[in-house]
C-alpha cells in the first residue's frame, strides 16, 4: 500500500498493511533553507515531496490557510526592522500593534509584543474582526494535490478557536486570564465577535480542495483547562468537525503539549483525529494509556515520536527502543498514525528520519 492508502484506510476505520508513518518536516526544512542547504522555494516545490518520498515519510502538513483576510475600515501596516516583524492596525476604536522577533539560532519567531495588551484593547480588537472579510485562496492546495500524489494527503487550516487565537498569538495566556478576571462580559462579547469572523473564514476553508482540515489549536492542557475549554472552545470544534464531515473530509486539531487534561474532551467532539500527541517521557501520558484516556471515542490518535528523539540528545539505541514500543501499541488496532510530536527540529538527524521507515517495515505490521 502507498502512504496515502494507509492513512486513508485508518481515517476511514479500515486496517492497512502497516501502521501509517507521517512526519512533520516543516521546521527541519526551514532550518535547512536558513543554513543554505536547500533552496529558498524548497517547501513549495516538487522537490519537497520528492524529499519526503526519498526519506520514506508520508506527507500531510504544510501550514496553509486557503483564504485571504481583507481588512476594511481599518489601516493596516506591516513592516520589518531587522529581525523584527511588526504589524499595526488603526481602527476608529484605537490602535493595535504587535511585534514578532525572529531568532536565527532557532530558525523560529515568537511574539515579543502582543496585539492585545489589556482590556482597553478589546474594543479595537473586536472592531478589526468585525471589519474583516475573507476570499478563497485555493490555488496552492490545487498545486499541492498534484505534488502529493500517493505520498499522503492535502491538509488545509481553519482559523484557531477564538480563545486559542488570543492565547497562542494575540495576547498570551497571562493577559487572557487577567482580562477575563477584570472584564468578563466584554471578554465574552469579544469571543463572540471573533467567532463570527472565524466562522466566515472556516466556511471558505471547508470548500478548499483539501482531504484534511485542521483547527491548528496548538493546544496544551495546562494553558486552557476544562472550564475554559467548555466555555470557549468545544462548540467551535464540534461545529466545524460536523461541517467538515458533511463535506466528506477529515478533521483534526493539533494537541502537542500536555495531554491528560483535555484528551477526553477533544476526543468527544467527533473530530476524526487528534494530531501531534507527545507521549512520555517527553509528554505527560504513556502511549499505552492514550486509548484509555480518550474515553469511549474512536478518535484516531496521531503522534508518538517526540521531536527531541530525532537529535543527538537521544542515543540510537533509545530511539529504536522507543519507536519499537510505540509500534507495539499502534499495531494492536488501526486507530493510530505514527507521527512526530510535534516536529523534527532544526538539529534533526537524517539517519533517524530514515530509520523510522525501517522500523515500521520490521515492527509495524498489524497483529
Amino acid at each position: 500500500m502507498t502512504p496515502r492508502e494507509r492513512v486513508l484506510a485508518v481515517l476511514s476505520g479500515q486496517k492497512p498493511d502497516f501502521v501509517p508513518w507521517f512526519g512533520d518536516l516543516d521546521y527541519w526544512a526551514t532550518a535547512l533553507i536558513g543554513r543554505g542547504e536547500k533552496p529558498q522555494d524548497f517547501k513549495q516545490s516538487d522537490a519537497y515531496l520528492d524529499w519526503h518520498r526519498e526519506l520514506g515519510v508520508g506527507f500531510y502538513l504544510q501550514g496553509y490557510f486557503p483564504f485571504r483576510a481583507i481588512a476594511e475600515n481599518c489601516r493596516v501596516r506591516e513592516w520589518a526592522e531587522g529581525n523584527l516583524r511588526r504589524r499595526q492596525i488603526e481602527t476608529p476604536c484605537g490602535t493595535l500593534r504587535e511585534t514578532w522577533t525572529w531568532r536565527p539560532e532557532s530558525f523560529a519567531e515568537a511574539p515579543t509584543e502582543h496585539l492585545v495588551k489589556s482590556a482597553t484593547d478589546l474594543r479595537a480588537y473586536r472592531y478589526s474582526h468585525e471589519n474583516t472579510r475573507y476570499e478563497p485562496e485555493h490555488d496552492f492546495a490545487e498545486r499541492r494535490r498534484g505534488q502529493v500524489g500517493d505520498m499522503g494527503v492535502v491538509l488545509c487550516y481553519l482559523p484557531k478557536s477564538p480563545l486559542r487565537q488570543l492565547i497562542a498569538l494575540d495576547a498570551g495566556v497571562t493577559t487572557v486570564f487577567e482580562i477575563f478576571s477584570d472584564a468578563g462580559e466584554e471578554f465574552r462579547e469579544t469571543m463572540e465577535a471573533v467567532r463570527r469572523s472565524h466562522d466566515a473564514a472556516a466556511s471558505i476553508a471547508v470548500q478548499s480542495p483539501a482531504d484534511v482540515l485542521m483547527i491548528p489549536e496548538n493546544l496544551s492542557s495546562e494553558c486552557v483547562g476544562k472550564t475554559f475549554y467548555e466555555m470557549f472552545m468545544r462548540d467551535y470544534e464540534e461545529t466545524w468537525a460536523r461541517r467538515i464531515r458533511e463535506a466528506w473530509k477529515y478533521s483534526c486539531i493539533h494537541l502537542d503539549g500536555t495531554v491528560k487534561g483535555l484528551l477526553r474532551e477533544t476526543c468527544s467532539t467527533s473530530l476524526t483525529f487528534i494530531e501531534a500527541l507527545t507521549p512520555a517521557p517527553a509528554g505527560d501520558l504513556e502511549i499505552e494509556k492514550w486509548a484509555q484516556w480518550s474515553g469511549n471515542s474512536r478518535t484516531i490518535l496521531w503522534g508518538g515520536l517526540p521531536g527531541i528523539f530525532f537529535t543527538e540528545l537521544v542515543s540510537d539505541e533509545d530511539f529504536d527502543r522507543h519507536t519499537r514500543h510505540v509500534l507495539e501499541v499502534m499495531r494492536s488496532e488501526p486507530r493510530y498514525v505514527l507521527g512526530v510530536a510535534d516536529q523534527v527540529p532544526p538539529d534533526g538527524l537524517e539517519r533517524r528520519v530514515r530509520r523510522v521507515r525501517e522500523l515500521v517495515e520490521e515492527y509495524g505490521a498489524y497483529l
